[in-house]
């Protein structure tokens, strides 16, 4: 799952405030707390992650609320006219302590979270919405932020401070600032309340993942790799049980697993595991969560005068409304699961063969599909796993990072920069040609207790200029499982493009030439655009020949072997758009429907009838685990927009396929990096497309990229 949860930008999604902006400069914080504080130390500075502890975060973040209202108000009741520089200038720097800590405070809550963490996070959650409150609803600000927009309406700025002005106007507007004080208290209760809802929900998820793991015993391994079994013993070493394997309740060691392993009601024990998270009808269980955050979600749209919450959000993102984002769903929909009833027609009859004398069930998916796999392509995933190997991939993301964007990765020396865990890596980022340092990335790639599940991309500090240029720190974040000592790390296919799409996150990142913090943000049907493009390169011949060699030998991956890949390209597409688009899908109608009254649990199931949903698979996410669209706001009703970007994604590959040079055409690539990257936000994103393709993109590439049938016409 590519969960591109960029956390700082779901932080702010969630607080819905103009403070998360680590790039931004103010007066120096002179607290003694030390995740209040600049950063410090080389490359510009860097987060004190050795420093850190749970104790720090609770007094720090209300010192830094403190000190970001003071800010505001120095703004709000400055005396001279508003203009972009007291009024929009100001407010990009104002809030730096709590940015800082909003780094560390991220950290703890994805990458190293703990019970005392969790109990700290549930105590702040309503106190940052009151804050995010307090600036969105603070009437003398915004009379000069709509002073600063309506001036530049008669008489436009320079394009950058143009596009943040609107962009900070049209927030404040969609968050309630010309609400009456009646309503404007009621939305402010609403978010409060919201904020709570939030942070339960995830840690409901989260205990469901540390508290579900399948032990096995020795006898019970037959079809797993010895690689698996290796980790999986060391897990459960760690875990207190020595002599067994454990099967952790995340996707990276669930979907292993379903395809490998021969007993059958083990996998429907470990599928059940995985897909009833959040569903176990106890204290965890979050469907009365979801019932409640959606009555609350529409309530307050409501006070904005929208029907419903999918047609505010949607307002300023590419789609625009609803209907377009489900008419692009929809369209694609009925091909999806028709190659769903093929897929599993093929997979019967394989069953049928082996005299299984099964009918298959969502628990049967995956091993079939591999046994599919094998029958008409001949390609075992298990042996493509053998050249997968996690180091090697990471220097074909360098590799590719320095044929398109030009820069060149340096290991920094253990110990220069601090890190939150023994596990993360340091590279410096800079230009193959002048030595120009632009940032630092950060990779934390394994699996663990008190770490999220999926994969995700962050940054601690972002480029921008209007202060002094300010360098990149990004990071990307996995979940990959750990091998035994000495043991090279196997990733599937699917694992190396994720890892592929969230270093395309990273480069985003690094290839920003923004003025404005407000302009590295992003619109979310957009921004998944650019990392599932870089997921092409993957497959590309040069990183295939380079970088693919057999964890063992050494031997470069069999060019026969390279191509039952590219062959079995479309291999099981039923399957993977399925089980997606059901989620993007349910997150839509969820919030289309009335909420009055709600059943979580029925709703879920009539509309997936309604669907035609084939019994053989689930959701990709089921609403009581669904946290991109239940622990926040990042993602409600903007799951389709991994979809809408893949659309963008599939024309732009073309693009390429088209150049002289293939995917590695310099003029392409120029056109890529200047259009696509560097602007972020600085401009609407389908005018940047146009810019690079020159023209819209069409649904038509994504239909063959598919390999489904192609309706409409060219």
């Amino acid at each position: 799952m590519k969960t591109n949860t960029i956390l700082s930008t779901v932080i702010c999604a969630m607080l819905l405030t103009t403070s998360c902006k680590n790039e931004t400069e103010t007066n120096k914080t002179m607290s003694d707390n030390v995740l209040l504080q600049d950063y410090t130390g080389p490359y510009g500075g860097v987060p004190a992650f050795d420093k850190m502890s749970v104790d720090l975060i609770e007094p720090a973040v209300l010192e830094g609320m403190e000190q970001g209202l003071k800010d505001i108000e120095a703004i709000a009741n400055n005396t001279e006219a508003p203009t972009f520089e007291n009024t929009i200038e100001a407010m990009e720097r104002a809030g730096k302590g709590l940015d800082n800590v909003f780094t560390y405070y991220g950290i703890f809550s994805s990458n190293v979270s703990s019970p005392e963490f969790r109990e700290v996070q549930g105590k702040l959650a309503p106190k940052l919405s009151e804050y995010s409150s307090k600036i969105n609803q603070n009437e003398k600000l915004f009379k000069r932020i709509k002073s600063v927009y309506e001036a530049s309406q008669n008489n436009p700025l320079p394009a950058d401070q143009q596009r943040v002005v609107e962009l900070i106007y049209k927030r404040f507007e969609m968050n309630g600032a010309e609400l009456d004080d009646t309503k404007k208290k009621r939305y402010a209760e609403i978010n409060k309340e919201l904020s709570t809802l939030y942070n339960k929900f995830s840690d409901n998820v989260l205990h469901d993942e540390e508290n579900y793991i399948t032990y096995l015993t020795k006898d019970q391994l037959d079809g797993l790799s010895e690689g698996f079994i290796k980790s999986a013993a060391k897990i459960a070493t760690d875990n207190g049980k020595e002599g067994m394997y454990a099967i952790t309740n995340t996707r990276s060691s669930m979907d292993p697993f379903l395809t490998y392993s021969t007993n059958r009601e083990l996998r429907k024990q470990v599928w059940t595991n995985y897909y009833s998270r959040g569903d176990n009808g106890d204290e965890y269980d979050n469907n009365q969560l979801i019932a409640d955050i959606l009555k609350l979600r529409r309530e307050r749209v409501e006070l904005l005068g929208y029907k419903n919450y999918a047609e505010w959000r949607l307002q300023d993102r590419m789609a625009k409304t609803p209907e377009n984002a489900m008419n692009l769903m929809e369209a694609v929909w009925p091909a999806a699961i028709a190659r769903v009833k093929e897929e599993v027609a093929d997979m019967q009859a394989v069953a049928d063969a082996a005299g299984d004398n099964i009918e298959i069930a969502p628990w049967d998916y995956r091993f079939y599909a591999e046994k599919v796999r094998q029958k008409k392509y001949d390609l075992d995933s298990d042996e493509v796993k053998q050249y997968l190997q996690l180091d090697k991939l990471t220097q074909a993301l360098f590799y590719t990072a320095g044929r398109l964007f030009n820069y060149k990765f340096t290991p920094v020396e253990e110990g220069k920069v601090p890190v939150f865990h023994e596990d993360v890596k340091v590279w410096e980022v800079a230009d193959k040609d002048t030595d120009k340092f632009i940032g630092l990335w950060y990779l934390d790639p394994f699996a663990r207790k008190g770490k999220r599940s999926g994969a995700w991309a962050t940054t601690y500090r972002s480029h921008t200029t209007f202060d002094g240029p300010k360098t990149v720190l990004a990071s990307n974040n996995s979940n990959f499982v750990k091998a035994a000592p000495g043991e090279a790390v196997l990733v599937s296919w699917d694992d190396a493009e994720t890892f592929f799409h969230e270093f395309g996150h990273a480069l985003h990142f690094f290839s920003s030439n923004v003025k404005y913090p407000t302009l590295n943000g992003g619109v979310r049907d957009y921004t998944e655009f650019q990392s599932q493009l870089l997921e092409r390169w993957l497959s590309t011949d040069e990183v295939i020949n380079q970088f693919l060699v057999h964890y063992k030998t050494g031997e470069p991956i069999p060019a026969s072997l390279v191509a039952k890949i590219k062959k079995a390209s479309t291999f099981n597409q039923g399957f993977g758009t399925t089980e997606y688009l059901a989620s993007a899908l349910m997150d839509m109608k969820l919030h289309l429907a009335d909420p009055t009254n709600i059943d979580i649990d029925k709703f879920e199931r009539e509309t997936l009838a309604e669907l035609n949903m084939p019994k053989e698979l689930p959701m990709r996410h089921r609403t009581p685990h669904f946290g991109h669209v239940f622990s926040g706001e990042g993602y409600a009703t903007a799951y389709y927009g991994y979809m809408w970007a893949d659309v963008l994604t599939s024309d732009a590959s073309e693009a390429f396929k088209e150049a002289p040079g293939g995917f590695y055409d310099k003029e392409v690539a120029d056109r890529l990096v200047q259009y696509l990257f560097a602007p972020r936000n600085s401009m609407d994103p389908a005018e940047a497309y146009r810019k690079f393709r020159g023209r819209d993109a069409k649904i038509e590439a994504l239909m063959r990229d598919r390999g489904f049938p192609v309706t409409t016409e060219e």
